[in-house]
């Protein structure tokens, strides 16, 4: 199908994935996936993978992260799935 956007490896089990800003990527596994699209934790600066949370518009993997970050905020923390921001 195509030639991965990272590791650069020509894959006949290669994947597209769309954004929702109508970006197309082709990838050969979800590790190269994740490590070009996933967002980056404010705090402590890991991949974010899973829902992670959202306070003030800032983005951080955890609740503990989040309120580390943002102790007076830390309180606005809410589940993002299914929210637009919009």
């Amino acid at each position: 199908m195509g030639t991965c956007e990272v590791c650069k490896n020509d894959y006949w089990l290669s994947f597209e994935v769309h954004t929702a800003g109508g970006a197309v990527h082709v990838f050969d596994s979800f590790e190269c996936a994740v490590h070009m699209l996933a967002p980056v934790c404010e705090h402590c600066a890991c991949k974010i993978i899973g829902h992670g949370v959202e306070v003030s518009g800032h983005f951080y993997c955890c609740a503990h992260c989040a309120r580390s970050a943002d102790a007076r905020e830390g309180f606005k923390i809410r589940d993002a799935v299914g929210v637009h921001p919009g």
